[in-house]
């Protein structure tokens, strides 16, 4: 019961001898047979999955001496394991998370996806169970001991022991050679984003005005018509953006979702707003990390409201920047090995950041996030680019993903207006506004005195509050989960502007400056702390604002094609 806000559509529970699968479904291909578990033939391979495989439709068509219950895409699990044991989670091309039982032996495995776009932990108890579970929260009760489920791993009981699956070529971090092919790129990628148009229900796009965001939608928006879902739920596409009054995103997508004619969702919220739901953020994301939670928390705001629209997947831009080397402190980057090096770092960690934010902060309210920029080919294809195309060079007039843009810069049918397509990058936590950040430092200063910071390091040994900031995350985060094996999940170290440890060593005025906001990277970003100025902070209520007029969601049988809002 713990997990039901991940999938309140229905509840599956399957018990053989000593072993348990339980799920909470969100109902987004076959709502109406896809309930799990899933089985195959004969009910001796049961499956639990949280996920979506995009080429399940391909994956069918290679089994044909297989009967299939439902028209779920997950169901291609259980049959594939009985076609080829555990040597299949490399063919499927999705993001997934599951649990796998073989009555026929009493056997199980557990695997989770290459990026780790989903969520996953795995526990240990004192009476010898193994224990499985999307959230911390379904296992710090139970286990002695448990931690993150590693990305592109498989868990297998016959050896008890964690096999990784997933071995790109980028993984050993050697530098590539292969020269940069805008097209290549850009057909790369407008595949990711066609191939996750598959839904049986409403859907919509995370537009921040921001490029990747906007690529997303420009593409989602130009590839619509026709699809499935387009059929059933309407040619025009749903946009959706949060922020504080007058922030960079809500500009900028307001303009974007003008320029490709999405029917746009603006959602404002305050800086109180936002201090009132940290707990409940904290509770759902499972960290105490500074920068996850303070772009968790408008993330997790805006997917209540387009939850309550009758929306239940949207389409997200994350991953962009670790594969290109997007964020602003990789204009510090000494060569282009230092540069590949730290993208393959940042790609390998995103499972504790960027992905972990996306997952649990759309899952706490039932809406599923998909993310195309870390599409499995697409970013075989991204990292095997020579490096020295991706490093930042202003005097060649080459700004931070230069080659990214460069690829959508299509003249004769432009993706994007220019000044959009080349806007500096914004991290989610600034861009939603500045006030943002310094009002939760401003909040951060009344509850965390400077006698308790001197006293940080005895009490929290691992992971040290730099800032009382982190403090106050990290009081309430141990509120929570009080286990030593849920503070040992949270990533830590030195961080400049969303850079790894390594990179704060490229250079040293850093060191004296750690924060993870964008604008600490100062000399780079446009609106950096040394030429800012905090402004007040607002308290209302958080306000949704629908840029357009139209009636509400029907599902009625004389319901009109179309998925309906009313502001």
């Amino acid at each position: 019961m713990r997990l039901k806000h991940r999938g309140p559509d229905w509840s599956g529970l399957y018990q053989y001898g000593d072993c348990y699968l339980a799920h909470q479904r969100l109902a987004i291909i076959d709502p109406a047979s896809g309930d799990q578990p899933l089985f195959n033939e004969d009910e001796k391979i049961v499956v639990t999955v949280n996920g979506e495989i995009y080429n399940h439709e391909k994956i069918r068509s290679t089994l044909p001496n297989h009967i299939f219950r439902t028209g779920s895409d997950c169901e291609v699990i259980a049959h594939l394991y009985e076609e080829h044991g555990e040597n299949f989670v490399d063919m499927l091309d999705g993001m997934f998370s599951f649990v796998l039982l073989d009555t026929r032996d009493n056997s199980f495995i557990a695997a989770r996806d290459a990026i780790g776009i989903t969520s996953l932990y795995i526990g240990w108890g004192l009476d010898g169970s193994v224990w499985v579970s999307s959230e911390l929260k379904g296992l710090n009760d139970e286990c002695e001991h448990f931690e993150a489920f590693p990305p592109g791993h498989l868990y297998s009981s016959k050896t008890e022991s964690l096999i990784r699956w997933y071995n790109p070529p980028w993984f050993s971090e050697a530098i590539p050679s292969t020269p940069y092919d805008p097209l290549v790129l850009r057909h790369a990628f407008e595949n990711a984003v066609i191939k996750r148009l598959m839904t049986d229900v409403p859907f919509g796009v995370l537009l921040s005005g921001g490029l990747d965001s906007s690529l997303v939608a420009s593409i989602t928006a130009r590839h619509l018509a026709g699809t499935k879902a387009a059929k059933q739920w309407g040619a025009q596409l749903h946009s959706f953006c949060v922020g504080l009054e007058g922030s960079p995103d809500l500009r900028a997508a307001k303009e974007v979702a003008d320029y490709l004619g999405t029917l746009h969702h603006e959602f404002h919220f305050t800086v109180q707003d936002g201090i009132d739901a940290i707990d409940d953020v904290i509770y759902h994301i499972e960290t105490y990390d500074v920068t996850t939670i303070r772009a968790s928390t408008p993330m997790f705001l805006m997917s209540r409201k387009i939850k309550s629209l009758g929306v239940k997947m949207v389409i997200s831009g994350e991953g962009s920047d670790e594969i290109f080397g997007g964020y602003l402190y990789f204009h510090k980057a000494p060569n282009k090995e230092e540069f590949h090096r730290e993208t393959c770092r940042k790609i390998k960690a995103l499972h504790q950041y960027d992905c972990l934010r996306a997952n649990k902060s759309t899952s706490a309210w039932g809406l599923e996030a998909r993310v195309p920029f870390l599409d499995k080919e697409f970013v075989n294809v991204a990292m095997s680019i020579d490096p020295e195309w991706k490093m930042i060079k202003p005097e060649q007039g080459r700004m931070e993903k230069w080659i990214l843009r460069r690829a959508f810069d299509d003249e004769e049918r432009p993706y994007l207006p220019k000044h959009i397509l080349y806007r500096q990058k914004e991290q989610f936590s600034d861009g939603v506004g500045y006030s943002w950040i310094d009002g939760l430092k401003a909040h951060a200063e009344k509850h965390v005195t400077d006698k308790m910071m001197l006293h940080a390091g005895h009490i929290y040994t691992h992971n040290t509050p730099r800032t009382k900031e982190a403090y106050y995350y990290r009081m309430i985060f141990d509120r929570f989960f009080p286990q030593n094996s849920a503070t040992l999940t949270v990533p830590g170290g030195a961080s400049i502007a969303c850079s790894t440890a390594t990179a704060v060593e490229w250079d040293e005025s850093w060191s004296k400056n750690l924060d993870p906001s964008g604008r600490a990277a100062i000399g780079v970003h446009n609106s950096a702390y040394e030429k800012h100025l905090t402004t007040s902070v607002a308290n209302a209520d958080l306000t949704s604002k629908i840029m357009e007029s139209s009636p509400p969601l029907v599902m009625g049988v004389n319901a009109p094609p179309g998925l309906i809002i009313r502001g």
